[in-house]
């Protein structure tokens, strides 16, 4: 009966009800999800500059470009398990260091590096990113190396990160809690230079002190804080879907009829992957009706609060659950073709002003944003799942 009650409120909390109740009966439902909670590694608006000063006394000022870098960098960590605040001031240590928060291409080595989006070009041996990260020393591809995301998740490291075992990231450092900051950003890096690294920790604190909140109240205190969004990402891999049924009125392929869609299709295989399309906290995650199975996920994206819809999921496509962030690009579903559909699909929504509020052309929302393409392979499923990914 418990099981019951609360489904039927999550369900009504979605269709009714504001965020802060989404979340609570999220918690309330699944204790799982208090440990999948962010914690305060939540990222607010992101300023269009900072200044802080180093160590030795110098004046750094960096820009939004800069700081969208630092708060991919926060976000990943709030998501590894093991990272906590510490590992993200050395991880913000390291790129200040190495780019100074810049993803840098490096054509000289690497011509194709310039394809990607870049912040610059850089000719340090054949390193690329945020973090300097070497093809030839094995942390990745030009492709992988040239996605923050992926960036981040290789500093990090640990059993969870694309480049485990080898080379370490922070989490396969022994010890690396009880090191000094420098030290331990050193032990990832492995710089012929080893003492660069303490002298920004000042900055490194300033920007994580600057694009951080304290963590949202489950106890329907106040408004769920959202993280503002670092990118903008198509839901699906790219070559692997077909527009098909798009947002408007359209003769309903189940009852013939004139109806009006309000989410913009596009048909893939069975199981193909889902990507959120920004950075944000899923606020529903289970089978609603003639959705099937469904995600919402809510994101701030130039300062306004706007909810994305994910439906037709099998229930064993689900990934996330109600209450945990996720990052743009990150696997958080499966394709299926439950609720009300004809076939395998990403039926996808795009409503400004965030849940409940009226849905607009999805597909020229992404258009008009910018959305990036990835490529299979290029995007990490969901951690802190429960098991299986099963609802």
């Amino acid at each position: 009966m418990l099981k019951k009650l609360l489904a039927a409120l999550t369900v009504a909390a979605v269709c009714f009800g504001p965020a802060t109740v989404l979340l609570s009966v999220a918690v309330l439902a699944n204790p799982a999800v208090a440990a999948c909670a962010p914690g305060s590694l939540i990222v607010g608006p992101i300023p269009d500059s900072l200044t802080a000063t180093t160590k030795n006394g110098e004046t750094v000022t960096l820009n939004r470009q800069q700081l969208t870098h630092a708060a991919t960098i926060i976000t990943v960590g709030g998501q590894t398990d093991g990272v906590g605040r510490p590992g993200v001031v050395i991880a913000l240590m390291a790129a200040l260091t190495e780019s100074h928060l810049r993803m840098l291409a490096n054509t000289g080595i690497y011509p194709e590096s310039a394809n990607y989006p870049n912040d610059g070009d850089a000719s340090d041996h054949d390193s690329l990113g945020l973090f300097q990260m070497r093809p030839q020393a094995g942390w990745g591809t030009v492709a992988e190396l040239m996605d923050p995301n992926y960036q981040a998740r290789a500093f990090y490291g640990g059993p969870a990160g694309p480049n485990y075992p080898s080379p370490r990231g922070l989490l396969d450092i022994p010890g690396w809690r009880q090191l000094d900051p420098g030290s331990a950003a050193q032990a990832v890096e492995v710089s012929a230079y080893p003492d660069r690294y303490q002298n920004y920790q000042p900055v490194a604190e300033a920007i994580l002190t600057a694009l951080t909140r304290p963590a949202p109240s489950t106890g329907g205190g106040g408004e769920v804080v959202v993280p503002e969004t670092t990118r903008v990402v198509f839901p699906l891999p790219e070559g692997s879907w077909v527009r098909t049924s798009p947002f408007g009125w359209r003769t309903d392929p189940i009852t013939f009829e004139q109806a009006f869609h309000s989410g913009s299709d596009f048909a893939a295989a069975d199981g193909t992957p889902i990507y959120a399309v920004a950075d944000g906290i899923v606020t529903h995650a289970g089978y609603t009706g003639n959705w099937g199975g469904l995600i919402i996920v809510e994101h701030t994206v130039g300062g306004e609060r706007v909810a994305s819809y994910y439906a037709h999921m099998w229930e064993h496509g689900i990934h996330v659950t109600e209450g945990m962030t996720v990052t743009a690009g990150q696997h958080i579903g499966d394709v299926g073709s439950s609720g009300k559909s004809t076939g395998p699909h990403l039926h996808l929504e795009i409503r400004p002003g965030g849940t409940g509020q009226p849905a607009i052309d999805s597909d020229q929302w992404l258009t008009d944003h910018g959305a990036e393409g990835i490529t299979g392979g290029n995007a990490s499923r969901a951690s802190c799942t429960l098991g299986g990914g099963g609802r």
